[in-house]
């Protein structure tokens, strides 16, 4: 009981160092895994998917890829694709780390980029502008 109070109390606080250090350690071999297409899947074969982040649960059982393809174009396709083959994945991830035991993968679009157009595009507008130069 203790343990699930201990992990529960970590939601909305800042993730660990541990936490940080497999996360990045998951990106770097998932984005390895589909740069090569150690994935068997045609569709997946064919794009180009950037993982901008990978964030794991307190635990670290669960790791939630933050992906995007290439353009920002198929946003949907690529979401569908890799989720389609997530056990293969997440097999090829395992495969290629130092991890004694495979978290659960989950995906989801990055909306980093996103985020940044739409923060560049108010800096840019007139009426930011005015109060930035005063």
């Amino acid at each position: 009981m203790r343990g699930m109070a201990k992990s529960s109390n970590r939601a909305g606080k800042a993730p660990t160092q541990r936490m940080l250090r497999v996360g990045e350690m998951i990106r770097r071999t998932l984005s390895e895994v589909l740069q090569r297409g150690d994935v068997h899947d045609e569709e997946l074969a064919q794009m180009s998917i950037t993982v901008g982040e990978v964030r794991m649960s307190p635990d670290l059982r669960i790791a939630t890829a933050f992906v995007l393809p290439l353009g920002g174009q198929n946003k949907e396709e690529a979401l569908a694709a890799l989720r389609r083959n997530t056990v293969e994945i997440r097999h090829q991830v395992v495969k290629g780390g130092t991890m004694k035991f495979a978290p659960e993968l989950r995906f989801q679009i990055d909306g980093t980029f996103d985020q940044m157009d739409a923060t560049r595009a108010l800096l840019a507008s007139d009426h930011v502008r005015q109060d930035l130069d005063d």
